[in-house]
């Protein structure tokens, strides 16, 4: 086979790879373990968007990611307070997942991409916690009482961000050894 075919090839494989996991990263996130009343739920759904982003890198990552956070926007019934934060806890938010493809080809690759995707998620929530939705008047989460922005951001968001890593990093230790071969991508032919 030439390499314009070879190449053509691979860019529909990761092309239908992509479709696939996003389809699957839709069908987890109705895997509801917890939710939260403003937005946030422990769900097993960020793997498939991290596990295509270390097989094909950081750009396919990023657009897997995107697309989940669009697919999420439409489907999953937005929490939102208008367009900004439509805009960064959906569309924005999921697509640092594809960061993950930093470590493409990495041996441990997927745990670090892991963390780095689901940080880059957090970050965007943070964000929007304390610019979008910022508290204005003493609220209460988890039985404390918050008048920070920052503080009540990063406690909401971490209350789901953080176990959701957690889901995802055991996963990743759970399938790592009988798919190395498709994690680091050793079956594409690099």
């Amino acid at each position: 086979m030439s390499a314009k075919n070879t190449d053509s090839h691979l860019r529909v494989r990761m092309l239908c790879e992509g479709a696939m996991m996003v389809a699957l990263a839709q069908v987890l996130s109705y895997i509801k373990l917890m939710e939260l009343p403003n937005g946030g739920s422990l769900t097993p759904a960020m793997f498939p968007i991290i596990l295509f982003a270390v097989r094909w890198g950081l750009t396919p990552g990023l657009m897997a990611g995107f697309t989940f956070g669009l697919l999420q926007l439409i489907f999953d019934g937005a929490y939102a307070w208008g367009w900004q934060s439509m805009l960064l806890d959906y569309l924005v938010a999921f697509t640092p997942l594809g960061l993950a493809g930093l470590f493409n080809g990495k041996k441990w690759g997927i745990f670090v991409g892991t963390v780095v995707g689901c940080l880059g998620r957090f970050v965007v929530h943070y964000i929007s916690g304390v610019t979008i939705y910022k508290i204005l008047a003493p609220t209460e989460f988890m039985k404390w009482t918050f008048t920070s922005p920052s503080a009540y951001s990063l406690v909401y968001n971490g209350s789901y961000m953080l176990p959701n890593t957690i889901i995802a990093l055991v996963i990743a230790a759970v399938l790592y050894k009988p798919l190395k071969k498709y994690i680091l991508g050793q079956d594409l032919g690099n």
